[in-house]
């Protein structure tokens, strides 16, 4: 590798100064010239160093090594950043090999680089075969290579040329093919070199020891941007290499067009930042900060396709800075400091607040988004953020890392223990529970029934807590959001949610359905055709009746005209929730349908959904999800139609929104119903077929971490709860999804119950979504069902059935919700309408009785309204 060593009485052009600043390292032997190129951003400073005191303090600085020599090595230093220069006197008086020799036992072991101050004739002596074969220099390589840095590398070996002699380019690929790394003066570099200096690229290229590997002899060129994600490859030759060095700008050798200046017709120009070769001395690096719309000529930022995650962040908040529409979200933060230093705040601890690795995972993305943001607003890039990481892991005096006070003070308030409380609810539910790790058995708790107190069996009943008010806090933001800005805020919220940057949130029908295989339409058709048929068949007749001679009252139901459709997305396709959803609203009559469902990440509709759309005469797809499809609906956009009513689950975001919107009068939105985590509870006695019994519990387990799996095992033995058990692990550990299985089952539990009547009691105070009915006579315990969300009867009633094709509806009230709502029915998507018509003699005989209740109830209007066509009669 080419080190430029930098003195204080060199005065550079500033063309070959921005150059050699191109270069990985640089040598300086004046301290302030080294802490000045560190504040510029430029590559790894190497100094020059009087002594252990001055080279700590650079080294804190922000220096990458200090070049000392070896008595000066202060133990308090990491020697990883330093280097031992052991100079030309010492050479001159110990000789090349014994210095060597004490390089390769002293310094090799106790630096992080050696440096070697050598005349051209001890140059020509170190490269050159020694009496044990292998020239000095290469032993010397060879030891250092062999003493690895953590992750930095191996010790590197420089050879400075010193006296009379002058550096050649064959001396420097002599040097590069032992190993080592050539010091050469500034001075004798060059972008337009005269006598006795050398071209800086053609040294370059010399000194990195750069073969081609190919018959044209290009050498391959990774380019990658300030974050080093990959741009693209090109090609380089020497005259290529020489003017990129010379403009600073990325420069390539096209095999077509010769000499190829990037973006020079295309505007996409790049900012050359560094230069570098690879390990194998076979590939080069550019480094470049990326103008214009991108690298590739597609006109995306990379030849890869577009940039993700931080990146495509910082990128997309950049671009926003400048032209976010008026009134969006963003140019709000932008606008109005005081609300970014709010949000700021608010991620920050909700960020300190979370958890679970999701719940981590989520806050961190959302406190980045406002961290670029507030960066972009001041002008500071990712690459700037970056280069203050750099320097702050080069300091090598630490702060004590104490929190602030007022911050201190704050957290200790927040976290004093709270007094507890008379019954702790969930106390039994959340003791000792930790996820199933692999290799260990995944099985339920087991609690036997005669053995709970009131409170512990009461606890039992109880789900989770969620803490609402939170959520309703994460999800208000986004709700008004959406209201006020409309489609753009929809837009803007899947780009940060699901990772899809779209031009358009709606697409109406007709639909384009994409091909399904044979089996997968079958099985829809078929579906479709039975949960049509059961909900078809709870279509009422109008009722109409005389209620006294003259008086005839009637109730008549109407479809809700307008009808959203909430269609989950995430960690499974749910073409089911469409059916479930779609073929009631379609039977009722309602006019409009829009279904909303996430996209995928190419930013369409996943297939199968698509095809049921079709069939249940949707009107339009929402291509969104989360709390901004809710409020999108709820409230109308530009594009996505206002609906009357909302259906359908989701994870406890979607739940808010729906809540917020139903209570909202300015929404006028009604909703089916509120939603937890999928449930199942299992009736089991002796009877019971163990696989069946963990096959059901599994098919709830596997939606998430959170479902809720409970077993009420009716006088089981020992042995028979065994075989469950056994079951459930062996079942669990071949699912794709095992990893969730084994979160949500050691959180569920078996309670032991001595006979039907136990069981059945338990369950109607629990109030499941789901009850599996697998005892002996099944059908003779559904007449004592009074809460639930929908029953599956006998050994061969598996829930999958119900959740797909049986025909009954898989949309069911949860969390215990089965005791006041139903599920989703015809008649959820359907109103009645009341009416009366009175004759003459109908109002005579009906008239006193109106009139007196009225009187009581001092409503002479009300009263008035019938004697006036009295007194008519």
């Amino acid at each position: 590798m080419l080190v430029p060593k930098i003195t204080s009485t060199l005065t550079l052009d500033p063309s070959l100064q921005q150059a050699l600043s191109l270069l990985p390292f640089t040598l300086y032997t004046d301290e302030q010239q080294a802490v000045a190129s560190i504040e510029s951003g430029y590559a790894s400073a190497w100094a020059d160093i009087a002594s252990a005191a001055q080279a700590k303090d650079l080294l804190n600085s922000g220096l990458s090594v200090a070049v000392l020599a070896p008595t000066q090595l202060d133990a308090t230093i990491d020697t990883s950043r330093i280097a031992f220069r052991y100079s030309a006197a010492d050479v001159a008086a110990h000789g090349l090999k014994s210095i060597v020799e004490c390089a390769i036992a002293e310094g090799v072991q106790r630096a992080g680089a050696v440096v070697l101050e050598l005349t051209a004739d001890q140059i020509n002596e170190a490269t050159l075969l020694a009496d044990g074969g292998k020239p000095l220099l290469v032993q010397l390589v060879n030891a250092a290579s062999a003493k690895l840095l953590g992750t930095d590398g191996p010790v590197r070996v420089l050879v400075e040329l010193v006296g009379d002699g002058s550096w050649t380019i064959d001396m420097l690929s002599r040097l590069a093919g032992a190993g080592a790394d050539a010091v050469v003066s500034a001075d004798q570099l060059a972008l337009d070199p005269q006598e006795g200096q050398l071209a800086l690229g053609e040294a370059f290229i010399a000194a990195s020891g750069l073969v081609s590997d190919r018959a044209d002899g290009l050498f391959t060129t990774v380019v990658v941007d300030e974050q080093r994600v990959c741009l693209g490859v090109v090609y380089s030759n020497a005259a290529s290499v020489a003017a990129a060095l010379a403009a600073a700008q990325g420069v390539y050798w096209s095999r077509k067009r010769g000499l190829w200046h990037k973006g020079a017709t295309s505007g996409a120009t790049q900012t050359l930042l560094s230069v570098a070769v690879d390990c194998d001395s076979d590939v080069l690096s550019f480094r470049v900060r990326q103008n214009g719309a991108g690298f590739c000529h597609h006109n995306t930022r990379t030849c890869f396709g577009p940039v993700a995650g931080i990146s495509q962040l910082a990128q997309v908040v950049a671009e926003r800075r400048d032209n976010a529409p008026e009134g969006s979200y963003t140019r709000r933060l932008f606008g109005d400091e005081q609300l970014l230093r709010a949000k700021l705040l608010e991620e920050a601890t909700e960020l300190a607040d979370a958890s679970s690795k999701s719940d981590v995972a989520f806050e961190a993305a959302d406190l980045l988004y406002f961290v670029m943001v507030k960066c972009a607003a001041h002008g500071v890039t990712l690459a700037d953020i970056e280069r203050s990481l750099d320097l702050k892991h080069r300091k090598v005096v630490r702060r004590p890392g104490n929190a602030k006070p007022q911050f201190a003070a704050a957290v200790a308030s927040a976290t004093k223990p709270e007094a507890p409380s008379a019954i702790a609810r969930t106390s039994i539910l959340s003791a000792d529970i930790r996820p199933a790790q692999p290799g260990e058995q995944i099985r339920m708790r087991v609690y036997a029934d005669s053995e709970l107190t009131t409170v512990e069996r009461d606890a039992l009943q109880q789900r989770p807590i969620i803490d609402s008010e939170e959520i309703m806090r994460r999800v208000r933001p986004i709700v008004d959001a959406v209201r006020a800005n409309g489609d753009a805020a929809v837009l803007e919220f899947t780009a940060k949610f699901d990772r899809v940057k779209l031009d358009h949130t709606v697409i109406r029908a007709p639909f384009e359905v994409p091909a399904l295989s044979d089996a997968v339409r079958a099985a829809i058709d078929q579906a479709y055709s039975n949960v049509h048929a059961f909900h078809s068949a709870q279509l009422g007749a109008d009722t109409c009746i005389e209620t006294m001679p003259g008086v005839k009252c009637s109730r008549f139901s109407r479809a809700i005209e307008r009808v959203g459709l909430y269609v989950p997305g995430g960690t499974a396709v749910l073409p089911s929730s469409a059916l479930m959803l779609g073929v009631p609203a379609q039977v009722a009559g309602c006019r409009e349908i829009v279904l909303a469902t996430p996209p995928r990440s190419d930013g369409s509709i996943v297939p199968e959904v698509l095809y049921v759309a079709h069939k249940v005469g949707a009107t339009a797809i929402v291509k969104a999800g989360g709390a901004q499809a809710i409020a999108a609906m709820a409230y109308g956009t530009e594009t996505v139609p206002k609906v009357d009513k909302i259906c359908g689950p989701g994870n406890q975001y979607v739940t808010a929104a729906k809540m917020l919107a139903q209570n909202d009068t300015a929404a006028m939105v009604a909703i089916d119903m509120p939603a937890g985590p999928s449930e199942v509870l299992v009736v089991a006695d002796a009877t019971s077929i163990p696989a069946y019994v963990a096959s059901d519990l599994l098919s709830q387990a596997e939606h998430g971490p959170d479902s809720q799996v409970v077993l009420l095992a009716v006088d089981l033995t020992d042995e028979q709860l065994a075989a469950i058990e056994a079951q459930v692990h062996e079942q669990a550990s071949r699912l794709p999804r095992v990893d969730i299985v084994r979160q949500s089952i050691p959180k569920s539990y078996c309670l032991r119950v001595a006979s039907m009547a136990d069981a059945i009691h338990f369950s109607n105070a629990y109030g499941p979504e789901h009850l599996i009915l697998q005892n002996d006579r099944a059908s003779d315990y559904v007449a004592d069902v009074i809460n639930a969300g929908s029953v599956f009867v006998g050994p061969y009633s598996p829930e999958s059935c119900g959740d797909y094709a049986s025909g009954t509806n898989h949309t069911l009230p949860t969390y215990g919700f089965s005791k006041m709502y139903s599920g989703v029915n015809t008649g959820t998507f359907v109103k009645h309408i009341t009416s009366q018509e009175l004759t003459r003699e109908g109002l005579a005989n009906i008239a006193q009785t109106v009139m007196t209740l009225a009187e009581v109830e001092e409503l002479e209007a009300h009263r008035n309204a019938v004697a006036i066509r009295l007194r008519d009669m």
